[in-house]
């Protein structure tokens, strides 16, 4: 027979210490915004006020501008960002993009970092960086967030989702709900292929079990085609979402694939 008091205290307690780990989780990022200014992360010159750049790098990063609204894809040499050809032609499956900067030079440099060595200062600058470019209107932001989910045994080997580090600052930072998607799929990597070849390799990969909101974003560190940002998009309007943005800290540099 089941003990409903004994039930009651022990989702009391998770309830508590999933409450205790949001607040530690809020004070280990508070301490590194701290730790962050004093010196530039680039010329380990002097910083802006709380920011963990100088003006002068922080004007020389490479820029995403101009790019495609709708996949970030640089655009050098338009006066203006418009639709891509490949996005009138085939377009992806989210709305639109934020994506700020571009892999290139000191990014690609901060995302491997990141990435590979699990650095959390490097994800504390690429996360400030991206976080400057949001809208200061809450009204514009989406109503959740989705991580681009490695798969458990990826997640295992690595010992690192780097996608789930950021969408876990956003959304506290934001104050929006965070909902994971599942991998279903351990795809091989998605090194050394195009555009077609890596949309094959993603088709049906993830699913979400949760009902979403109507807007959502997903996060991810860097887009490369945004193959694989297309198909957790697919899986999010399978879920209910209608308007989906992707969101990524750099796009790779544009593909003649």
């Amino acid at each position: 027979m089941v003990n409903f008091d004994v039930v009651n205290k022990l989702t009391e307690s998770l309830s508590q210490w999933r409450a205790l780990s949001t607040r530690a989780g809020a004070k280990v990022d508070q301490y590194l915004r701290r730790q962050l200014p004093g010196r530039c992360a680039f010329c380990l010159g002097k910083a802006e006020r709380e920011r963990p750049w100088c003006g002068a790098c922080f004007a020389a990063l490479p820029w995403n501008l101009p790019a495609c609204p709708r996949c970030a894809e640089p655009l050098p040499g338009r006066p203006d960002a418009r639709l891509c050809g490949r996005c009138l032609r085939h377009p992806p499956s989210f709305d639109h993009s934020r994506v700020p900067l571009r892999y290139e030079r000191e990014v690609a440099g901060l995302v491997q970092r990141f990435k590979f060595e699990a650095s959390p200062r490097a994800g504390a600058v690429l996360l400030a960086l991206f976080e400057a470019g949001l809208p200061g209107v809450s009204q514009e932001w989406p109503q959740a967030l989705v991580p681009v989910p490695l798969h458990p045994r990826r997640a295992h080997e690595r010992g690192f989702d780097q996608g789930e580090w950021l969408a876990r600052r956003l959304a506290r930072r934001l104050e929006l709900p965070l909902v994971r998607a599942r991998r279903c799929r351990d795809t091989p990597t998605q090194r050394g292929l195009d555009r077609d070849e890596r949309r094959r390799n993603l088709n049906r990969a993830f699913v979400i079990e949760a009902a979403l909101p109507l807007r959502v974003a997903l996060v991810d560190d860097v887009m490369t085609t945004g193959a694989t940002l297309g198909a957790l998009a697919a899986a999010c309007r399978v879920a209910g979402a209608r308007e989906v943005e992707a969101w990524s800290v750099a796009r790779t540099p544009l593909q003649e694939s």
